[in-house]
C-alpha cells in the first residue's frame, strides 16, 4: 500500500462514496423492452391484489387490521417500485436506443413514450386499474415498435402469470 492508497481509504471512511446506477452509455447495444413489460404487468397485479383485499370491519381484531394494513402497504410499495422501473426502462429505450429515423418511421412514437411515462406517474399517484391496463398496452406497443426497428417480427404470448396479460416477444 502506498501513502496515496491510505489517504484515499481515509477519505472514503470520512465521506463514503455514494452508490450510483446507470445503464451503460458506451453504448452497449443491448436493449430489450421485456423488463418494462414485466414491470407494467406487476403494477396490474398489485392493483388486482388491492382490489381483492377485504378491508377489516368495525369488529375486526387488531391482528386482522394490522394484517390488512401490512398487505396494502406492501402492495403499494411494490406498485410504486415497478411503476418507477417501468418508467426507467422506457426512458432508457427512448434516450439510448430510439433514433431520429425511428421517429420518422413511427410518427406516434414520441407521444406514445410521453404518454407511457405519464401513465407510470398516474399509477403511482392513484389506484386506477384502467390506467394500469393502459400502461401495459402502451408498453406492448413500444415493444412492438422496438422489435420492428430491428426488423424482427413479434407475437403476443400469454404471460402465464396470475395477473394474466401478454408479453410482446420476437417471433
Amino acid at each position: 500500500m502506498t501513502l496515496l492508497d491510505d489517504l484515499l481509504g481515509l477519505r472514503d471512511q470520512l465521506s463514503p462514496p455514494r452508490d450510483v446506477e446507470a445503464h451503460c452509455d458506451i453504448p452497449c447495444g443491448i436493449y430489450d423492452p421485456h423488463y418494462a413489460q414485466v414491470a407494467a404487468l406487476t403494477v396490474v397485479r398489485m392493483f388486482q391484489l388491492m382490489e381483492a383485499a377485504n378491508p377489516p370491519g368495525p369488529n375486526s381484531s387488531k391482528e386482522d387490521v394490522e394484517a390488512y394494513l401490512n398487505s396494502m402497504a406492501r402492495y403499494v410499495m411494490v406498485k410504486e417500485e415497478h411503476a418507477q422501473l417501468c418508467k426507467k426502462e422506457v426512458l432508457i429505450l427512448w434516450t439510448d436506443y430510439f433514433k431520429p429515423e425511428h421517429l420518422q418511421q413511427y410518427s406516434n412514437l414520441h407521444d406514445l413514450v410521453w404518454n407511457t411515462t405519464k401513465l407510470c406517474s398516474t399509477v403511482k399517484q392513484q389506484v386506477n386499474m384502467e390506467a394500469a391496463q393502459q400502461l401495459l398496452g402502451n408498453v406492448q406497443q413500444i415493444a412492438e415498435i422496438f422489435w420492428a426497428t430491428k426488423g424482427v417480427q413479434t407475437r403476443r404470448v400469454s404471460s402465464h402469470q396470475t395477473a394474466g396479460g401478454e408479453f410482446v416477444v420476437p417471433a
